[in-house]
């Protein structure tokens, strides 16, 4: 049975990630159950603290036998950052470079094959494998595939606010009987505006969630998709909520080699993000 955690809430990607690992740690055979994290009050995109980076990346490329994905190719698969900005704001431009690619993504990593996350957003009536279009999908969607670009335009006030939400799972392509599907782990997004205050906020549902693969380069991606639609809406990215249904601490056999000095430097982090948080609250 997995532990429940209390919510983690930060402004800081690096911190919040070391508390939720830390929580797993903790838990009764290292896995979690309904795990709550809150990143807020940052601006624009939350802060990382570069050193926990390096350190849980060298942790994922000397993982034996085989390196595992980086921080920032696993935010990728939710927004491709390096792409947008190559774009130089041009969204259409941006779609359709993706688009482009995505056949060619899907078949470089056997952890691809089923699909990336940022294709289910802009094309969930795509076989990215082959670039065509789903005929069960294309011929009853009555808006075009595009789930982001249609969050988007739709994003004004007066709006139906339940309209503002994209899909990520699929019944049709994602009841299978495997245990060792991986895809999609992530099955749902929301996007909140407030349009008083000029912000917006984004929320995100993992069904299952690996903390040491994952899960930071999920929060990480989902920073730079809050902040991508914030930008085209104009209003300002202030907090993002990810539920994880079960938290487990990692789905590789291999051996990290790097893991002792990961957790040391999590447990450092997160003191040193509690002894702040204590001082300011009795200078209040």
């Amino acid at each position: 049975m997995a532990t429940r955690t209390r919510p983690i809430e930060d402004s800081n990607i690096s911190r919040a990630w070391a508390a939720m690992l830390l929580a797993v740690l903790a838990a009764k055979k290292h896995e979690a159950k309904r795990v709550l994290v809150t990143l807020a009050d940052f601006d624009g995109t939350p802060d990382e603290d570069p050193t926990l980076r390096q350190l849980l990346d060298r942790c994922l490329a000397e993982v034996t036998p085989k390196s595992l994905a980086s921080v920032q190719t696993i935010a990728n698969t939710i927004f491709p950052e390096g792409m947008w900005k190559l774009a130089g704001g041009d969204r259409e431009k941006f779609y359709k470079t993706y688009l482009r690619d995505l056949p060619s993504y899907t078949s470089m990593d056997r952890a691809n094959v089923r699909g990336l996350y940022f294709g289910r957003l802009i094309a969930f009536d795509m076989d990215q494998r082959t670039g065509k279009r789903l005929p069960y999908l294309t011929e009853k969607l009555d808006v075009p595939s595009n789930q982001l670009e249609f969050i988007i335009k739709s994003c004004r006030p007066g709006m139906r606010r339940s309209a503002l939400q994209a899909a990520i799972f699929d019944p049709n392509r994602d009841h299978v009987r495997s245990a060792r599907l991986g895809f999609p782990c992530l099955q749902h997004i929301q996007f909140v505006p407030d349009f008083d205050a000029g912000t917006l906020s984004l929320n995100a549902f993992y069904a299952t969630q690996l903390v040491i693969e994952k899960a930071y380069g999920n929060l990480l991606g989902l920073a730079r998709l809050g902040s991508f639609v914030a930008e085209a809406t104009k209003l300002s990215f202030s907090e993002m909520s990810v539920l994880i249904g079960v938290e487990k601490l990692s789905g590789s056999k291999g051996k990290f080699a790097g893991m002792d000095a990961l957790e040391m430097a999590a447990n450092r982090l997160v003191l040193r993000g509690t002894a702040a948080t204590t001082c300011a609250g009795a200078g209040s």
